[in-house]
């Protein structure tokens, strides 16, 4: 509980940080994590890293800062010297969109920018409404199957209730892993080479999220051995997408929900959202 909005705020997730600039909050961000990209204007913050001296966040003087429980469960040292000086620690990592949106209340409620987390839920309420209208417009019989890859090098995907499923699902594709067994309570899912190939029939289009978590380029999953008998390598149906856009609870997630839509059906897409 906390009497008024929080005004100086460091954020150590980077979607914290891209969320509490959609709020408007870019004058109360006193800063951001090593990893802050976006938006532009996050880039020159003063950047603040969870595993150095707590005494360089103490002299910035915030009076929130949010981590999220990786965060917490890697640094508990951290955030208790924190706490111990006065400084309000909050958590947050929502799992799934429903979690998302009260997620951006949280932050909202945080920030005093009640009214502005509404808005965003309902601006993207309104765009998830323009996608679905699209992909009701394609028969079920032309629905595309997709793996969809979160890591390379281990074959693996993305559990089944994740964000990136959400975004694949809502664009129309079917998610030909939806056996996939969750790692803990992330949003990585073990699949394996053997689990894959005995797919491979059956794979129309080989998705793969590209960025940080998985460095990877066309060219490794053509050449991977035994991919070559996936029906998307053989015809050439292998496309990366910015794991940004996928796999971070924010406003982009339309952006990514969209450019998967132009991968998976592109005549109706493009037509739908020419931007």
């Amino acid at each position: 509980t906390f009497d008024k909005p929080f005004t100086r705020i460091i954020s150590l997730y980077s979607a914290h940080t891209e969320n509490l600039f959609s709020l408007g909050l870019a004058e109360q961000i006193i800063g951001v994590s090593t990893n802050d990209d976006y938006p532009q204007a996050a880039t020159v913050k003063p950047q603040f890293d969870y595993r150095e001296d707590p005494e360089r966040i103490i002299a910035a003087r915030p009076d929130l800062v949010i981590t999220r429980p990786m965060i917490s469960r890697s640094s508990p040292a951290l955030i208790d010297k924190l706490r111990l000086t006065g400084i309000t620690i909050v958590s947050l990592q929502p799992n799934t969109v429903d979690e998302t949106f009260a997620y951006w209340q949280t932050l909202g409620k945080l920030s005093g920018r009640e009214q502005a987390a509404e808005e965003m839920i309902s601006h993207f309420t309104a765009r998830l409404e323009s996608i679905k209208t699209v992909v009701r417009s394609i028969p079920e019989t032309s629905r595309k199957r997709v793996y969809f890859e979160a890591i390379h090098s281990k074959v693996k995907t993305f559990a089944p209730q994740s964000m990136a499923i959400f975004a694949l699902t809502t664009a129309g594709g079917i998610n030909v892993a939806a056996d996939a067994d969750q790692v803990r309570s992330t949003n990585i899912a073990e699949y394996g080479t053997e689990h894959l190939l005995s797919k491979a029939g059956d794979i129309d289009i080989f998705l793969a999220q590209q960025g940080r978590m998985n460095k990877i380029t066309e060219q490794d999953i053509f050449e991977e051995p035994g991919f070559q008998a996936i029906k998307a390598v053989k015809e050439r149906q292998v496309f990366l997408i910015d794991e940004h856009l996928v796999a971070r609870p924010t406003m982009r997630m339309i952006e990514g929900i969209i450019s998967i839509g132009k991968i998976l059906y592109p005549e109706q897409f493009n037509q739908a959202f020419p931007e």
